[in-house]
This record gives C-alpha cells, structure tokens and sequence, in this order.
C-alpha cells in the first residue's frame, strides 16, 4: 500500500518559485497540441457535435460487422446517430485498428449503444479489449446506467498503432457508438513503482462532489492534455447527513502536469454534518484485484481559516491509509488543490471510503477517481501472427473463425482452432497447436507456415485443399503431430518430412489420391522443378498452335486447288466440243505453250505459285505468334 501527496509544507519563496516553474511548463506544454482521433462508428461522414463541435471522423479501422441506426441509452452519450455492430456469424471477435499513432500514453474510451431495430434491441453482453489485455466485461444492465454505457482506461501505445477489439460472449451482438483516443501526459497517474507500460488503469468511477452535475472535463474547462475524463455528479453521500458547499473563488494549482486538473473540479465539495460527523461513500466492485484511489481536497469552507482546524483520517474498507489529514497545512494554504493516491487490494466486492474526524467535527472532499490496475498482457510473436494472417487468407477460413487480434490474448478470449503457449524466455505467446480439421477448408497450404517454429501439432485433414505440400512444412522442427489426410493434396511429399515419423512423430498423409515419395504412397516419377513444368506447358502450347496454323494453311490450300480445278474444268469445255474438227488447229495451240519463251498460264499451273505464297502467309503468322509468346512480361 503506497501513500503519496502531490504537495508538501514549502516555504513562501520556494512557493513562488515553483508556482513560476509550473507556470512555465504549462505554457510549453500546452503550446504542443495532444494527439486526438474520434470515431462515429458507422457513419459514413466526418460529424461534428455540440456544445464543442468536435469532430469525429466517419467510420475507419474496422475488420468487418455492420451498420446502423443507434439508440443512445444516455443523455451523456456522444449525440451521434450510427454504430456500427458485429454479428456472431462474422467472427467472434471483431477489432478496431488505429495507425500512424505517435508513441505515448492515452486516455481510449468507447461508448454503447442499442440498435435502432425493434428485431435488434435486446441488450448484448460482450467483452472489450486494448491491445490484446481485456478491461471490461459488460453486464446486463448497461444501458440503463450512466457510469456503465461506457469503457474508459489510461493505456501506453508502444508501436505506433493501437487495437480495440470486442468479443462475443453469446448473449447479442456488440454494438459500438464511437471510440476516442486521446492523448495525455506521459508521466500521468503515475502511483508509484508498479505503474508503467505494463499497466493499464480502468477507469472504475469518477466523482465531483458538491455540484449533483456530472461533467466531462471540457465542460469543466479543463486542458486537452488531462484527456476527456468523465464524473459523475454527487450532490451529497448520504441523504441528510451531509451537505454541499461551493466557491467562486481562484483555486492554486490546477492544471498542472501531469494529471492536469481542471480548477472547477475543486471549487465544490461535500462537507459532513453534526448529525453524521463522517463521511462515508460505498461501492460495488469485482473482487480480488488491485486499485488505485485518488481523492481531491480544496480547503474552500470560509469558517476554515487556519491550520489545525480539520483534521481528518482516511480510512478504506476500515484501514487507515491516510492519518491525520490537514488540507490547509499539506497544501500550503486554503483554496489550493491538495490530491492525494494510494493503491488496495481489494478482497471482497464491496469498496468502501470513510473520512473520519479527528479534531474539529466535519470532514470534506472535493473529487475522487477509482481505478482498477490491470497488468497488460503480453502478446504474440508477430512473426507468428503474420504467419496466421498469411494461412486465414490462404486458406480461405470462414468469417465465422473471427481470427482478428491477436491470437493468444486476451486468454479470454483466443482464436478459435489456435492452442497458444508462454515461451518465457522471449517473453512472448507463441503458437504451438493449430486445429482446423473438417472445416470446408479449401485453399493451398503457404510457405510462411514455416514461421510457425514452435509448432507442435496442425490437424487440417478432411478438408479440400488443394496443391502442394510446401518444403517449408520440413523447417518446424518441433512439429510431432500431422494430420493432412482426406484432402486433394499433390505432389511428392517433403523429403525432410518423410523420415520423421521414425523419430516418434505421427504424420498421417493417406487419402490424398495425388500424393507421392513416402512409404505407404505411391512412388513419385522424376522429378521436374516448377520451371521445368512451366517449359513443358509453355512447349505445349506453343506446339498446339503450330497445329492451328499448319492446319489452317493446308485447308486454305486445299480449298484454292480445288477452285483452280474447277476454273481449268470450265475453260476446256469449248475446246472438247470442237474436238474432232480441230485436231490440227488444237496440236498448233498445244504447241504453242510449249514454247519457250511464252509467259502465260493456266490456273491449274499458277497453283505452285499460289502455295508458296500461302507457305509465306504460314510463316508470317508463326513468327508473330511467336513473337506474342516469347516476349518478355512483367509479372
């Protein structure tokens, strides 16, 4: 258990030095503008909404679902008019992905909503996850309750890009009005030694006490690098018992890094009565976890006018964590912010905060947050989700499979048809079973596969696949189970697959009618590299078009013989006639194409000139289809 205080006893110089360096670096800081996105799930334009007119951008990111009209279950909802919903039959876990992100440290929201449908608007039950770690489980109810229609935590992005996903626990389809990431002070929330990148705050409540009006920061006017936060509004603890004060008065140091609070936050508080001297608040929480509590103070109450006048303790499901609380001294004087944190461990289901005077009689508080601390969980080799990625595709799997995330975490939720382990030495999931076996599967296996070194067993028999089985399946070493049978597999089986089941290993390639090279197959003829059977197909194709050709010219030549026939038929016929009154003139007209020096001709002898005339139309169109096939192309 950790106490801390943002403000110890200081000298008056030391004060205004400080004063003036906090001053200094607000104005640097603030002259930077934080990262901000904001997306209308759904929508398929740019919106902007009151009173701020933020903008929210149309609807990007997504891995698949669907739109629709929205029906925002709270006032404090963005006033936006889509969502977007993700339908079991597309995949049990459906994500956001957000990129080109600068690396630091973000406030992720994302608000519910039902859809506008009277066939749709039964309350689904999911699960959200941040970059592969869970932080809520909605529960029925949600839409009903300000502080529930929403998830909000503090996460580190470490790679530029930025993860939401949403899970389906059976029980309706998730349905998401907007998401917002927004960026804050690196150094923001910082609650001691166990705090960093590996952690991930919840946001479990947030109050402002006094008003009775919840709030988002902007409504507080509040610095964009304190993020959006949301408080609910608690006019009083008890009804009765308590009661509300406020000030118009200047509040000193607000806004300052790196939680940035805004100054209205402490410009009102609940303060107790003579009837019930303490102050007591009570709330339900999940048990067996760790939170972080931050509670806000102001000495703002004029009949206060020194130290030693409130003195209170704090006390968290009946422990002391803070003893002796006197906000004038701590804070240096009145109307200063004063926050101080702590960090419990929570057993049971109930989280209860009790401020107990020990001198004067009333106790008093401005604000307080309660977060749930959540170690990130550690994700999956990204060679190995390459790897899975390149096989969803390859394979064809159906959208049922989901299979978007990562494939390991949250171990909540893991992909279906994947077994994962922790290889502690990388400090990484890997994968090391992959169970896809009768699945309609209809693809070809990938090369990539390969970059499943740590795969131990893969059962994808009695599906349709269809190829080669790739070299790179010898290359996992630590493969001992496989299961290919009852596909339409071809090919010669791996040479360094095929010895391995000697070593214990259990291989099962049987009802592949294309397979060959391994005992218990047929064996394979010779072997002819993939180049080599691309030259015999592109051979014989070549081959088939010189037949085309050569047997289009031959027709062709066919064809004009017997024209010319026909034409040498129709020119004798008058000479037949005349026969036996014209032998001596027909021997001197025969004589005469004997001579030779004549030129003339008859169509029967011009036919040699004609088919050699056809020889070169032949050769003209093979030089060219050769031409077409043999040239160079890009691939």
């Amino acid at each position: 258990m950790k106490e801390s205080s943002s403000r110890m006893v200081r000298s008056p110089i030391l004060q205004l030095l400080l004063l003036a360096a906090t001053a200094l670096w607000v104005m640097a800081a603030q002259s930077k503008e934080p990262f901000a996105i904001r997306i209308s799930c759904g929508s398929r334009d740019d919106v902007h909404t009151p009173p701020t007119n933020a903008l929210w951008y149309r609807d990007f990111g997504y891995t698949g679902g669907r739109f629709a009209n929205a029906t925002r279950p709270s006032y404090i909802t963005p006033p936006l008019k889509t969502l977007r919903y993700f339908p079991l039959s597309d995949g049990p876990e459906n994500c956001y992905y957000i990129n080109n992100i600068p690396i630091g440290h973000y406030q992720v929201r994302t608000f519910f909503a039902l859809v506008a449908d009277p066939n749709l608007d039964s309350e689904p039950i999911f699960d959200v996850s941040v970059e592969g770690t869970q932080i809520i489980s909605l529960k029925s109810g949600w839409s009903s309750s300000e502080e529930q229609c929403f998830a909000d935590a503090l996460i580190f992005v470490q790679d530029t890009s930025a993860s939401i996903c949403f899970h389906s626990t059976g029980h309706g389809d998730p349905s998401i009005l907007s998401i917002e990431l927004l960026q804050v002070d690196d150094n923001a929330y910082n609650f001691g030694p166990s705090w960093g990148k590996g952690t991930i705050l919840r946001t479990v409540r947030r109050w402002t006490c006094g008003t009775g009006k919840p709030a988002f920061d902007e409504d507080l006017n509040g610095t964009q690098w304190g993020g959006d936060r949301f408080w609910l509004g608690a006019k009083a603890f008890s009804s009765g018992s308590d009661q509300a004060i406020s000030t118009e008065n200047i509040i000193a140091e607000t806004s300052m890094a790196p939680n940035f609070y805004a100054e209205a936050l402490y410009q009102s508080a609940i303060v107790s009565t003579d009837t019930q001297p303490d102050l007591s608040f009570q709330m339900d929480v999940d048990p067996n976890k760790n939170y972080s509590i931050w509670l806000h103070f102001a000495e703002i109450d004029a009949s206060i006018t020194g130290e030693q006048e409130r003195v209170f303790d704090i006390l968290i499901n009946g422990n002391i964590v803070f003893k002796n609380v006197d906000i004038v001294r701590m804070a240096g004087e009145r109307y200063t912010a004063l926050v101080l944190n702590t960090t419990v461990a929570v057993s049971g289901k109930t989280l209860t905060i009790t401020l107990q005077p020990t001198q004067g009689m009333h106790a008093i508080i401005s604000a307080f947050e309660i977060f749930e601390i959540i170690s990130a969980e550690m994700t999956t080799s990204s060679d190995e989700v390459s790897a899975l990625q390149t096989l969803k595709s390859s394979l064809g799997l159906p959208l049922r499979f989901g299979w978007n995330g990562d494939p390991c975490v949250p171990q909540q939720h893991p992909w279906s048809g994947v077994d994962c382990q922790f290889d502690k030495t990388k400090g990484k999931w890997v994968i090391d079973g992959l169970g896809l076996d009768n699945q309609g599967l209809k693809g070809l296996l990938p090369s990539d596969i390969s970059k499943l070194q740590h795969l131990q067993n893969m059962d994808l028999s009695f599906n349709q696949l269809n190829g080669s089985i790739p070299d790179s399946l010898g290359q996992l070493k630590s493969l001992q189970i496989l299961n290919l049978n009852e596909n339409f597999l071809s090919g010669s089986v791996p040479a360094n697959l095929g010895g391995r089941p000697l070593h214990r290993a259990s291989f099962n390639f049987t009802g592949n009618a294309g397979l060959c090279g391994i005992p218990g197959l047929p064996s394979c003829g010779p072997h002819l590299s993939i180049a080599a059977k691309i030259g015999i197909a592109f051979g014989s194709l070549i081959g088939l078009l010189l037949m085309v050709v050569f047997a289009a010219c031959w027709w062709k030549r066919r064809q004009n013989i017997l024209r010319a026939q026909k034409i040498a038929a129709a020119r004798e016929a008058p000479y037949a006639k005349a026969k036996a009154r014209t032998h001596f003139a027909r021997d001197i007209q025969m004589g005469k194409h004997h001579r030779p020096h004549e030129h003339s001709r008859n169509p029967a002898e011009a036919a040699p000139a004609k088919d050699n005339l056809f020889r070169e139309d032949a050769a003209t169109m093979i030089n060219a289809i050769l031409h077409v096939l043999l040239q160079p192309r890009s691939v």
